[in-house]
Parts: structure tokens; C-alpha cells; sequence
């Protein structure tokens, strides 16, 4: 997918992850004291990260996974601990460190396979389950909708997504964050209603085999994400 909105987003993610915060994201994603805020972040996400998980079969013994922005390999590890053959992508070849870095043993359960480049690139291969964890919260609807076109064909079973939602606490939020040091800001997260989403999937031709499932926010303090299952129709 090489549309100029995305490319554009992803180039300002991998600077964000792999230069500007990978020490940060490293502290966030591990048990290392935070602050009180970014405690509220932690939690919010191993919530959503355990909701990804429980929606996913219970056992992943032989199931090929996309772990789609894994970040320091938080999910592909617990999923390849249930015995799937993960393949964690991420743009930020720092934070791949620190996931192979903390990779546990996995002899008799599963793999994973970590890889740095463009977690879209058709180079990864099929696949029964991607899960996309808070990686496309950055990309306006339109990008998110291709993002999922452009894997769909090459996914068997299901995709397990995360999108920020549109709300009015969470546009205060992101208004009070941009008071951050700029060192510690992300790229701007792109709320979308959750109502737009679920219609714009259901008429999108890339996505018409392919019905929209369970769905639930996680609301964390200064965390707010949705997550929402699609399944072959």
C-alpha cells in the first residue's frame, strides 16, 4: 500500500519508535517504574492485549500469525507460548531488539519469526489470524480501510484490530498531551467513529468477504483504544 497519507504516517512512526522514544516505549512495554500517567497506559494496553489474546482460539498450536506492529514482542510472545507460529513485524528495528532481547524459551510451544519493515508488505505470506495491536490508531479512516483490504487476501480466518475511537474525553485528552514535551509525543492519533468504521467495512469491495464481529474499548486513563474482530464471511 503506497499511498502518499500512509507512507507519509509510517515514516514519521518509525522515526517516533525507533529514534525519538525507544527508550521510553522499552521502560512502557516492560515492569520498570513509570510515571502515573503513562502507568494508566501500561495498564490499558495489557488489557487490550489480553482482550486480542482471549478472542483468539485457545490453542494456537500450528496457526500462522501476523503479529502486525508487534512492537517489543509483547502478543507474539504470549501467542507463540500457545504454541503459534508467529511472524512479528514492526518498523522500528529498536524495539525489535528489545523483543528478541526478552524472548523466552519456546522450545515445545510455538515460534516467532521477528522482522523489520512494513507490517502490509505482502513478503510475510499468509496467514490464519493478524492481529493489529494500537498500530493503525494513527491512520485516517481511508488508510485503515486499505491497510485492512491489503491484508485480507492473504489472511484465512480472522483480523483482530485496534482503532482510537471517537470521543469527547479522548479529544480532551489529546489536547492536554500536546502539552508534553515534544520528545515525548507520538505522532497524532486519529480518532474514528466506531459507527463510520464498521459501515465503511461492510461497503468497502476489498473487504466483502468479510464480516465485522465482537468489539470492545479498553479505557485506561490516558489510554482509549477499541478493538474490533473480523471474520470471513
Amino acid at each position: 500500500m503506497n499511498s502518499h497519507s500512509y507512507v507519509n504516517r509510517r515514516s514519521q512512526l518509525e522515526h517516533y519508535f525507533d529514534r525519538t522514544a525507544a527508550e521510553t516505549w522499552s521502560r512502557l512495554t516492560s515492569d520498570a517504574p513509570v510515571s502515573r500517567i503513562r502507568a494508566t497506559v501500561r495498564a490499558g494496553r495489557d488489557r487490550m492485549r489480553a482482550t486480542l489474546l482471549e478472542w483468539l482460539p485457545a490453542d494456537l498450536a500450528g496457526v500462522r500469525l501476523l503479529d502486525a506492529g508487534c512492537g517489543t514482542g509483547a502478543l507474539a510472545t504470549a501467542a507463540a507460548l500457545r504454541g503459534a507460529d508467529v511472524t512479528a513485524v514492526d518498523i522500528a528495528a529498536s524495539l525489535l531488539d528489545t523483543a528478541r532481547e526478552r524472548l523466552p524459551d519456546l522450545t515445545g510451544r510455538g515460534r516467532v519469526s521477528f522482522q523489520a519493515g512494513d507490517m502490509l508488505s505482502p513478503v510475510h505470506g499468509h496467514f490464519d489470524y493478524v492481529v493489529a495491536m494500537d498500530s493503525l490508531i494513527h491512520y485516517q479512516l481511508r488508510d485503515i480501510l486499505a491497510a485492512l483490504a491489503t491484508l485480507a487476501p492473504r489472511v484465512e480466518r480472522g483480523m483482530l484490530v485496534t482503532f482510537a475511537p471517537r470521543t469527547p474525553l479522548l479529544a480532551m485528552m489529546h489536547a492536554v498531551g500536546r502539552l508534553f514535551p515534544r520528545g515525548d509525543r507520538a505522532p497524532a492519533i486519529e480518532p474514528v467513529s466506531p459507527q463510520a468504521l464498521t459501515r465503511a467495512i461492510a461497503e468497502h469491495d476489498g473487504l466483502s468477504g468479510w464480516r465485522v464481529g465482537r468489539s470492545e474499548r479498553i479505557a485506561s486513563g490516558f489510554y482509549t483504544s477499541q478493538a474490533l474482530e473480523l471474520t470471513r464471511a
